[in-house]
């Protein structure tokens, strides 16, 4: 889960849910549109859109070049999936509850927090 305001934004919503994974391992089908822009952090972030209904699908860090965040909105069922980490609790919403047992993270985390996604990469 993200709460910071460029996620927010993107999404019109109070956080963002997604789901990183190697770039190789995408593929998009249709017309996609992208958006880029400079992050909190100063990464730019490109956003991918459905090129037909506008629907958020990804977005990408120049941090981590190797790695692509999904918006899990898009799936059928992902109410299984277990949140292991939620990112800029400094920015979420007064009243949303912190997610149990979820990390509880400031603001973006270094590239040691994102080696074990790294590694998948690699495997």
């Amino acid at each position: 889960v993200c709460h910071c305001v460029d996620c927010r934004k993107a999404s019109g919503s109070a956080m963002t849910t997604n789901f990183l994974t190697p770039r190789s391992q995408i593929t998009i089908n249709g017309p996609v549109k992208e958006y880029q822009s400079p992050a909190a952090s100063g990464n730019i972030v490109t956003r991918y859109f459905c090129g037909n209904c506008g629907s958020a699908i990804a977005h990408g860090s120049t941090m981590v070049p190797e790695l692509q965040a999904l918006q899990t909105g898009n799936f059928a069922d992902f109410a299984g999936v277990k949140i292991e980490h939620e990112l800029y609790v400094k920015d979420r919403w007064t009243g949303l509850a912190s997610v149990p047992e979820a990390a509880q993270v400031d603001a973006m985390p270094g590239l040691d927090f994102l080696q074990g996604a790294r590694d998948l990469v690699k495997a």
